[in-house]
């Protein structure tokens, strides 16, 4: 089980020009996304979302996968 108070995911920042906001995803976390107006925000929430998905996914008895580090792309 992954240490919740540390969590060390990936995290991607862009900008979305149709939310008109910076969308950071969590690719290891299916469907683990935030936004913010910044890339400061855009990463707390980030943060705020992995601690919730971990917690919500230890609360339903599912596996939190461990953090793998920065991910390859073809």
């Amino acid at each position: 089980m992954t240490d919740v108070t540390n969590p060390n995911y990936e995290i991607i920042l862009y900008w979305s020009e149709e939310d008109q906001a910076i969308l950071a995803e969590i690719p290891e976390l299916p469907g683990c996304m935030a936004h913010g107006t910044n890339y400061h925000d855009a990463l707390a929430n980030a943060e705020a979302a992995i601690e919730a998905w971990m917690a919500t996914a230890t609360e339903l008895g599912r596996d939190v996968p461990k953090p793998k580090g920065r991910l390859i792309y073809a």
